[in-house]
């Protein structure tokens, strides 16, 4: 069974629905392997644990929101 992974921040239902569903598809049209047979796994992780240029991704969110005030 062909699995799939994404990491991602935080995304509503309605939006896990479509990626699933529009991923599987597209991977099974390009594969030729049956959508049934794909697995699908949604990683949500937030800005407090998420690092991204050496610093937590939610302090980085923090400076830039503040740098256009």
């Amino acid at each position: 069974m062909p699995v799939i992974t994404m990491e991602l921040g935080k995304v509503s239902i309605e939006q896990k629905r479509e990626l699933v569903t529009k991923v599987t598809e597209l991977t099974a049209g390009v594969t030729g392997v049956p959508k049934e047979a794909f697995i699908v796994l949604i990683k949500e992780n937030d800005a407090e644990s998420t690092g991204f240029g050496g610093e937590l991704l939610s302090d980085k969110r923090a400076k830039m929101a503040a740098e256009k005030k």
